[in-house]
């Protein structure tokens, strides 16, 4: 008798019910028992489980903490196996060599390149020419290189990669975000690039200091933090720049501003007028940056200062300082603040801070007031008001306890210019607004706007803005002194129809 239809009698006997999993409710006459699941499935107590073992986290569909289990990773192909092989073989034939760091990039590409062939030749897997070298680019990426992250770095329609653990990296093309099809081996791989990059820098990255600011040798800006901050695992943000520094013609044909804005904007740089650049993040603040450096005449000395090096100035006379961390007990740290102090002894035409972000803001507003004209920076700001704000909070930073008005008659007087620089959500990285920083009246700084983005010209078919920076007719009192310096702007520059500001 089934166990369902003994049940079914006892309890249409009137009787006690009884206990399906006691062995009391088996008797000799039964056929072996049957497995737990089994039972319990006839009584219902829960749906019947696959066959064979099923660890308790797979059989509920949730691992740690709730989260969906991945399905088990499907076997790596021939191919997989054998790349896998010979980056193992290579390490163990040449590992030594590699990391004593003596020889030189295109020796040791042509000693892995030679040794990969052989154990290649070694193998008993058949390959064709386009696996072969297939195996042999990646190997080389996975050795020399960063790995799945070279076929990214040498796409040049993707401007930011954003790997959020071993199997989740995102990139940014044409201004919008999609998910890459590439993926890291697991954890350790990923660890393994992020050390190489940091390492070439002379930064470092472990539990004692999981988060660094470096950059790869084209200038790419990275960011890399890993856990314990880093809970799902270690996370690497690479922020790519382009091979050849864009100049003011490829942001005119951008669309990120327009001629008359451009000779405006030369015409600031020429004259020295201290410039801020305001925008949020990724929004092309340090491209700007570039471009308007690129106004700056090749006679003069100029000195850059930034946490990480990523300006591309063209200029012959120029001075890069880079910001460092504090080592391993803590000493050696070298601040902006630090550089924009040792800046004013270096004898500088110009100083082009990467980023004011901290009591360097201070130190920067001074050095404008006291004949360093023609200084540029950038800020972290959604509008030129709120770049004001920002600025003010900065140099509170820096401890000196100085009254708020103090601050903003300061900031007046140094500052001359904020170019707003916004992304829309169409993508696109547009010139929002050219404002000067006019003077102060009472506690405020009062502001006026020389261009100004016409939003109301819509969006077309393909939700792409079609409005662009319109000159709002002020004339900036900046302008006298371009004709004391005998710089000649076209009059149109600050006309333009009005009609739309109404």
């Amino acid at each position: 008798m089934k166990l369902s239809e003994r049940l079914g009698a006892r309890r249409a006997e009137g009787g006690e019910p009884m206990d399906p999993f006691s062995p009391a409710t088996y008797d000799a006459a039964d056929a072996a028992p049957a497995s737990l699941a089994t039972r319990a499935a006839e009584v219902g107590a829960f749906p019947p489980l696959p066959a064979g073992p099923v660890p308790a986290a797979a059989a509920s569909g949730l691992g740690q903490r709730g989260r969906p289990v991945p399905p088990p990773a499907q076997a790596l192909d021939p191919v997989g196996k054998l790349k896998e092989q010979a980056t193992a073989q290579l390490f163990e034939r040449i590992g030594s060599r590699l990391n004593e760091g003596t020889l030189d990039e295109e020796l040791i590409s042509g000693l892995v390149r030679q040794e990969l062939n052989s154990i290649i030749e070694e193998s008993s897997t058949p390959l064709t020419s386009e696996e072969r070298r297939r195996i042999i680019r990646e190997v080389e990426d996975n050795v020399l290189g960063l790995g799945p992250l070279e076929a990214l770095l040498s796409d040049d329609t993707i401007t930011e990669i954003m790997v959020n653990g071993a199997d989740t990296i995102y990139v940014e093309q044409k201004g919008k975000l999609t998910r890459s099809p590439v993926t890291f081996d697991d954890e350790a791989h990923l660890r393994r690039v992020i050390d190489r990059i940091v390492s070439k820098v002379g930064r470092r990255i472990d539990e004692s200091s999981p988060l660094v600011d470096a950059r790869l040798m084209d200038g790419s800006r990275v960011n890399a933090i890993i856990p314990p901050l880093a809970v799902n695992g270690s996370t690497l943000t690479i922020r790519k720049f382009s091979r050849d520094a864009l100049g003011v013609n490829d942001l005119i044909g951008f669309g990120t501003m327009t001629p008359d804005m451009a000779d405006l904007l030369r015409a600031c740089v020429q004259a020295r007028l201290n410039i801020l650049v305001s925008g949020g993040t990724g929004t092309g603040k340090t491209t700007l940056l570039n471009v308007l450096s690129s106004f700056i005449p090749s006679n003069e000395r100029i000195i850059t200062i930034e946490d990480a090096v990523e300006l591309q100035l063209q200029q012959d006379h120029l001075v890069r300082l880079e910001s460092r961390p504090a080592n391993v007990e803590g000493r050696g740290e070298v601040t902006i603040r630090d550089l924009v102090k040792n800046s004013l002894r270096m004898r500088p035409d110009r100083i082009v801070v990467g980023e004011c972000r901290g009591a360097e803001a201070l130190d920067m507003l001074q050095a404008m007031n006291t004949g360093h004209d023609g200084s540029l920076s950038t800020v972290h700001a959604n509008a030129p008001r709120d770049a004001i704000a920002r600025l003010e909070t900065l140099v509170l930073m820096a401890g000196m306890d100085l009254p708020l008005r103090a601050i903003r008659e300061q900031i007046t007087s140094a500052v001359d210019l904020i170019v707003q620089i916004t992304r829309l959500r169409d993508g696109t990285r547009r010139v929002v607004a050219v404002t000067e920083v006019h003077g102060m009246e009472g506690q405020t700084v009062t502001l006026q706007d020389i261009f100004l983005f016409d939003y109301s010209a819509g969006l077309d078919a393909n939700g792409k803005f079609l409005g662009r920076p319109v000159a709002t007719g002020v004339r900036p009192k900046f302008a006298d002194r371009f004709e004391e310096l005998g710089i000649v702007l076209s009059p149109r520059v600050f006309g333009g129809n009005q009609e739309w500001l109404r």
